[in-house]
C-alpha cells in the first residue's frame, strides 16, 4: 500500500542494523530510537523494553505516550537504513528488462530516446512517473537521484509527485542539444539553460528548503552537450552551488566518441573538468574504464561515482573496479540506472555489486572481492555521501533524520503445512546468526521483505499482508 502520514512523534522498538563504517555493520537488539514530529533522530537507547523506554525516555523528551506512535518490531524483523539510488532513470521505467542485445549507444537511439520523448504527454508521464515513484519506495528506496527528460512540465511533474509520495529526490532536467534525434533535443544551448533554470525555480517554490526535494544540473553526457552548453552549466553551478549529475567512462565506444568530439581534453573526465563541471558535488555514473590519471582528478575535485552494477553488466559496458576505487579514496555510492539496469531495487544492485565484484576477483585480483558489508555501505551509508546528505542519513544517529525501512524475512514453521508462504525468497530456519540472516536478505530478498518504509519520519509505504 503506498501513500503516506504526516510524520508526527514516533518510537521505533526492536532490532535495528545499520553501517558502522565500510567493513562492518553495527547490530542493536532490544533498542529503541526516538523521532520527533520534524523527523529527527532524538534518541537512541539499547537495552530497553517498550515500557522502560515510555517510563525513562518520554519524561526526558518531555513526551506524553498519547503523542507518539510506537512501532515495534517482530522477533527476526529489524530496521534499516533507507536505501539511496545515487543514478536512476525515472523516464526509463516502462523500460525495464528490455534492452535486447545493444550495448549503449544503439541502446539509447533503439530505446531510450523514443520513451523519454513521449513522456511530453503529461498524463502519460504521469502515470509513469507515479508508478517508478511507489515502485522504489516498495523496495526500500528513501532517497533517489532521478534524471526526467527535456520536457520542463514533465520534469516538474516528476518533482511534484516526488514531494507528494514523500520521497526525498535529488530532480534532473537532461540537457542534450547535439549527437540525439531531431525529435528529442535542446533547441540551442542558451534554451537549455533557460529550460534548466525554470525547473530549478520551480522546485524553489515547491520546496523552498529542500526538505526532500533538490533540483540537479543534469548534462546528459559529454555526447550529447556542445562546449557552449557544458560552460553555461559549469556556470550555473558556480552560480546556484546546486549538484550535478552526469555520465562518464561507461562504454569503450562512448569513450572513444569523446576522443574525437573533444580533442583538446586529456581524457573523458577531463572534457567535465575544463567545463566547470567536475566538483565536490559531482556525481558520476559508471566509471567502468577510468584511468589513474583520471581518477586522480576526481579525487582532487571531491566528485562521486554512482557504481551501477547491474547496467553495466545488462548493456555489456563492463566491470567497474571498485575495490580499487575505494582504496585510492573515491567516495562511491550504488545506482539502478534503470533501465540500462533492469531493476528499479538498490538491494538488486548490492547483490550484483558484490557478485560483478567477484568477476574482476576472476581476471587475477583477488583483493576486488567486496563483502556484504562493503556492498550494503555502499547501498546506504556510501549513497549519502555521494548526494550530499552524510550528514542527513545512511544510519541511525542522533542528529540524523529517520529514512528507515522495516525487514521482514520469512520464518519456517515446521508445524504448518500447505506451501510456501509469500514471505518472499528467504527462508529462515531459526539457527542462522544475525550475520547469516543479513547475508540470506542479501541474496535472496526482494519488496516482499520490504514491510513498510519511512522518509523524514513520515510512512511512506506500507505492505499490504
Amino acid at each position: 500500500m503506498s501513500g503516506h502520514s504526516l510524520a508526527k512523534k514516533s518510537l521505533f522498538v526492536g532490532s535495528f542494523i545499520h553501517s558502522k563504517s565500510l567493513d562492518s555493520l553495527e547490530f542493536w537488539h532490544d533498542a529503541v530510537i526516538c523521532v520527533d514530529e520534524k523527523g529527527v533522530i532524538v534518541a537512541v537507547e539499547k537495552g530497553l523494553t517498550l515500557e522502560k523506554a515510555q517510563e525513562t525516555l518520554f519524561p526526558r523528551l518531555g513526551w506524553q505516550a498519547s503523542d507518539v506512535t510506537v512501532r515495534v518490531a517482530q522477533p527476526g524483523q529489524f530496521f534499516f537504513p533507507g536505501f539511496i539510488d545515487t543514478h536512476i532513470h525515472a523516464s526509463q521505467y516502462p523500460n525495464a528488462g528490455i534492452f535486447g542485445k545493444t550495448t549503449l549507444l544503439d541502446w539509447l537511439n533503439k530505446y531510450t530516446f523514443p520513451m523519454e520523448s513521449s513522456l511530453a504527454s503529461l498524463p502519460k508521464a504521469k502515470i509513469i512517473y507515479t508508478r517508478c515513484i511507489e515502485r522504489t519506495l516498495s523496495h526500500g528506496t528513501t532517497t533517489a537521484a532521478y534524471y526526467a527528460t527535456i520536457s520542463v512540465p514533465s520534469t516538474n511533474l516528476l518533482a511534484d509527485l516526488c514531494l507528494s509520495h514523500g520521497q526525498r529526490a535529488f530532480i534532473g532536467r537532461c540537457c542534450m542539444d547535439t549527437l540525439s534525434p531531431d525529435y528529442y533535443r535542446d533547441e540551442s544551448p542558451e534554451s537549455s539553460i533557460a529550460n534548466t533554470k525554470a525547473t530549478i525555480e520551480h522546485i524553489k517554490e515547491i520546496d523552498p528548503n529542500n526538505n526532500l526535494v533538490t533540483a540537479i544540473i543534469t548534462p546528459r553526457f559529454a555526447p550529447s552537450c556542445t562546449s557552449e552548453l557544458m560552460h553555461g552549466l559549469g556556470a550555473l553551478q558556480k552560480e546556484t552551488n546546486l549538484p550535478v549529475q552526469t555520465h562518464i567512462s561507461e562504454n569503450k565506444n562512448e569513450i572513444e566518441l569523446v576522443k574525437k568530439l573533444f580533442p583538446d581534453s586529456k581524457h573523458y573526465t577531463d572534457v567535465y573538468d575544463s567545463h566547470g563541471l567536475l566538483c565536490s558535488k559531482t556525481i558520476l555514473a559508471h566509471g567502468v574504464h577510468l584511468s589513474e590519471d583520471e581518477v586522480d582528478m576526481i579525487i582532487e575535485r571531491k566528485a562521486k561515482i554512482s557504481h551501477c552494477p547491474a547496467s553495466n553488466s545488462a548493456i555489456t559496458s563492463g566491470t567497474a573496479k571498485v575495490r580499487w576505487l575505494l582504496q585510492k579514496g573515491v567516495e562511491i555510492g550504488l545506482g539502478t540506472d534503470m533501465s540500462g539496469g533492469y531493476s528499479p531495487s538498490i538491494l538488486e544492485a548490492v547483490r550484483q555489486a558484490a557478485l560483478v565484484s567477484r568477476h574482476v576477483a576472476m581476471s587475477g585480483d583477488d583483493e576486488a572481492k567486496l563483502s556484504i558489508e562493503e556492498v550494503l555501505f555502499l547501498g546506504t551509508k556510501g549513497g549519502a555521501q555521494v548526494v550530499g546528505l552524510a550528514d542527513k542519513v545512511g544510519s541511525f544517529e542522533v542528529g540524523k533524520e529517520w529514512d528507515a525501512q522495516l525487514i521482514g524475512l520469512g520464518k519456517v514453521d515446521e508445524t504448518e503445512v500447505g506451501g510456501v508462504k509469500d514471505e518472499g525468497g528467504v527462508d529462515i530456519f531459526g539457527w542462522e546468526t544475525w550475520d547469516d540472516r543479513v547475508a540470506k536478505w542479501v541474496y535472496n530478498g526482494d519488496d516482499r521483505n520490504t514491510l513498510a518504509v519511512w522518509v523524514k519520519g513520515r510512512l511512506v509505504h506500507e505492505r499490504k499482508h
